[in-house]
């Protein structure tokens, strides 16, 4: 049976090895031992001309470091601003999830609950 952890091995080796592959790349992170988790997100609604779809984004942060961001296309179409909002709170929300389940593996203490920020 596969350890559960593997994934999450794998993916910490694949940065490293893109980081250790140009000098000039690095992570920046803060002295500060602050380990509260927090999230933002936010969407921009019918942004794209062709398919009237959202994009959605959000960025979670550990302490003062980015530790996850992501920016995509929502896969279906918004019909008002409101609901393209809660799509991109819903996918926040389940990277904060698996992020606390990693947290939590790797036995990193961090304040609960979780702080959500969200424009509207």
């Amino acid at each position: 049976m596969q350890d559960p952890r593997e994934p999450h091995l794998q993916a910490a080796f694949r940065l490293l090895r893109y980081l250790k592959s140009d000098p000039t790349l690095g992570l920046f992170t803060s002295k500060n031992a602050d380990f509260s988790v927090k999230g933002y997100c936010d969407s921009d609604w019918a942004s794209c001309p062709d398919s009237r779809k959202s994009v959605s984004g959000y960025l979670v942060l550990l302490g003062d470091n980015p530790i996850s961001w992501k920016s995509k296309k929502q896969e279906t179409i918004s019909l008002s601003s409101a609901e393209a909002e809660y799509r991109s709170l819903q996918k926040v929300v389940g990277e904060l999830v698996r992020l606390s389940r990693l947290l939590s593996e790797l036995n990193v203490p961090f304040p609960k609950p979780i702080s959500v920020f969200c424009d509207s």
